[in-house]
């Protein structure tokens, strides 16, 4: 993607890998634990218009608004995979339209997600991470309307990402078939990649194909 800002020379110093105890989904909550807390809440209230919801464990919830159009809503966010500012920015950006993408929707908007250590990053580096999720926004063609920003002890950013879909066109887990044909939305290997670049062995070569299936729309 170009357009990539000018930054200063102590931003690209800077590790973001280093700033966190993980990086990219290796830092969500495990499957299993995660079902033990999703179990304790209450019963849910019946919607009928809530065509997806956590029942399935989809990529975004889907609600329907009337018989031609249905809302999809996804929050995806996580600590760096990669040490650049921008290239962070996109991937996370990257990474939370593609559920509305995996839905079968279109994006129409985002809402940015930031949590940054203040004390440890500088303005310059935290503007280029929210540029890089800009331009992903302007690549796809929808405005990054607004967002909520804390000071965290580790960085994250990510998005909400509002789309929408034809009830009739939605995919859902729950659909899949045999013999149905599987669309890969990056590559494989991607985390074997990321964790290179953490240990310091990845080769420019590496990252290359790192960002470039990180940040394909």
């Amino acid at each position: 993607m170009s357009g990539c800002p000018v930054v200063p020379e102590i931003v690209t110093e800077i590790k973001l890998t280093q700033l966190s105890h993980g990086g990219g989904c290796g830092c969500k909550i495990a499957p299993a634990l995660l079902q033990q807390i999703i179990g304790l809440a209450a019963d849910k209230l019946p919607f009928p218009d809530l065509l997806v919801g956590t029942e399935t464990s989809d990529d975004a919830a889907v609600y329907r608004l009337n018989e031609q159009q249905a809302i999809i809503a996804t929050t995806d966010f996580f600590m760096p995979i990669v040490d650049d500012p921008y290239d962070f920015g996109r991937i996370a950006a990257t990474n939370a339209l593609s559920d509305v993408y995996a839905m079968g929707g279109t994006p129409i908007m985002a809402l940015a997600i930031v949590g940054m250590p203040i004390n440890k990053l500088p303005v310059a580096a935290i503007r280029a991470i929210l540029q890089g999720g800009e331009a992903v926004c302007r690549a796809a063609g929808i405005p990054l309307a607004g967002g909520h920003s804390i000071d965290s002890p580790e960085p994250i950013y990510g998005l909400v990402a509002i789309g929408v879909v034809h009830p009739n066109k939605l995919k859902k887990n729950s659909n899949a078939r045999a013999g149905d044909v599987l669309i890969l939305g990056k590559g494989l290997g991607v985390g074997i990649l990321a964790a290179g670049l953490k240990q310091g062995v990845l080769s420019d070569a590496g990252y290359a194909q790192l960002i470039a299936n990180t940040t394909q729309l």
